[in-house]
């Protein structure tokens, strides 16, 4: 009986996690009122929808495309080895961001001053900066180098 037990709360937790949402918010905020995107299975949606029509951007391997699109012509970034790239491009004269040691640097610069933001515990800052003034957004769970690029892009644009 406690196997029976274990592998029926093996299984829950699983699914549990392969559901999961991350949320983000803006600023230090976790009211839902302020979520400015939220992430599940590899899709990026408005605030807190889930339905398809509200897809932002779909992240497919090293790729985020427009909306729900996969074709080779929608891809807005590749992320290939914490570099950021335009497009469908791997070339270096195409590198917008690099993301290194919890920081996004402009271009392939690893200069302090080209910092453009600072990841810290869950909170996203403006620049070199961890002060809590300078908070951007706050993400409630753990996301992947392209789960950030698609945040990083939907704060952009979006705000």
């Amino acid at each position: 009986m406690k196997k029976i037990g274990f592998i029926g709360i093996f299984i829950l937790s699983c699914v549990t996690i392969m559901v999961a949402q991350t949320k983000v918010y803006k600023g230090t905020s976790t009211y839902s009122s302020d979520i400015i995107c939220n992430l599940k299975e590899g899709k990026v949606y408005k605030k807190t929808s889930t339905y398809s029509s509200e897809i932002l951007l779909n992240i497919k391997d090293t790729k985020l495309y427009k909306l729900q699109s996969t074709y080779s012509s929608d891809v807005i970034y590749t992320i290939t080895d914490g570099k950021v790239f335009s497009g469908n491009s791997t070339y270096s004269s195409d590198i917008l961001w690099t993301i290194k040691e919890g920081k996004i640097y402009k271009g392939t610069s690893n200069y302090s001053s080209d910092v453009l933001a600072t990841i810290l515990d869950g909170k996203v800052y403006k620049g070199n900066s961890t002060y809590s003034s300078d908070i951007l957004f706050t993400i409630d769970g753990y996301v992947t180098i392209e789960e950030l690029v698609a945040i990083w892009h939907t704060v952009k644009y979006t705000y």
